[in-house]
């Protein structure tokens, strides 16, 4: 299933910059960044909740805030991209 998962870690300390790179590392091993605190990420319920779990323990949530869209199977006909495209989309397929 798509994900989208979006974040606003507060930078204003350098834990809080810390915290920013360490989010977007995670997020990074799971999908691919369509915005600077965006990411589609196209993974099965198992690896879903590890990544929350993840990114759970490394916010502060006094402080920062994570969101995730469900857009499951059918995702395709629910988005619309206009500008740039930022790589390869998350269902296509990457040889090396």
């Amino acid at each position: 299933m798509l994900v989208l998962i979006t974040y606003d870690v507060n930078t204003e300390t350098d834990a809080g910059k810390a915290r920013l790179r360490r989010v977007a590392k995670q997020c990074v091993n799971y999908g691919r960044r369509v915005q600077n605190s965006v990411f589609e990420c196209n993974i099965d319920n198992a690896k879903l909740v590890e990544l929350k779990a993840i990114l759970t323990d490394i916010i502060d949530p006094a402080k920062d805030s994570l969101r995730f869209y469900y857009l499951g199977n059918s995702y395709k006909s629910k988005i619309e991209h206009v500008g740039v495209d930022r790589g390869i989309a998350a269902d296509d397929i990457l040889i090396l």
